[in-house]
């Protein structure tokens, strides 16, 4: 196989998101038995795990989310017959 020309850098978000993804993997196939790992190695892991992505559990939401929606509806129609006037299908002419 011939070498590579323009090589792929990539920046250091995306190499940790990839490291991530392969400790990720597997623990993945430890949980489903593909392989073993001594207690020593699942505790490495996780350590490294948790150093990769962010902790959910420390985020804490302060303050009040106001949102506001404004909803234009048409006017009710008074009885069946104004109904079909506005939304019945109208007949092609041909």
């Amino acid at each position: 196989m011939a070498a590579r020309i323009r090589k792929i850098q990539h920046d250091a978000d995306t190499r940790a998101k990839i490291k991530a993804g392969n400790i990720i993997n597997r623990l993945t196939k430890l949980i489903e038995g593909e392989i073993e790992m001594p207690p020593h190695a699942v505790t490495a892991a996780l350590g490294l795990l948790r150093k990769a992505l962010p902790d959910l559990t420390s985020v804490e939401h302060s303050g009040d989310v106001a949102t506001t929606y404004v909803v234009r509806a048409p006017a009710k129609p008074a009885d069946m017959d104004e109904w079909r006037k506005r939304y019945a299908p109208q007949p092609t002419i041909q």
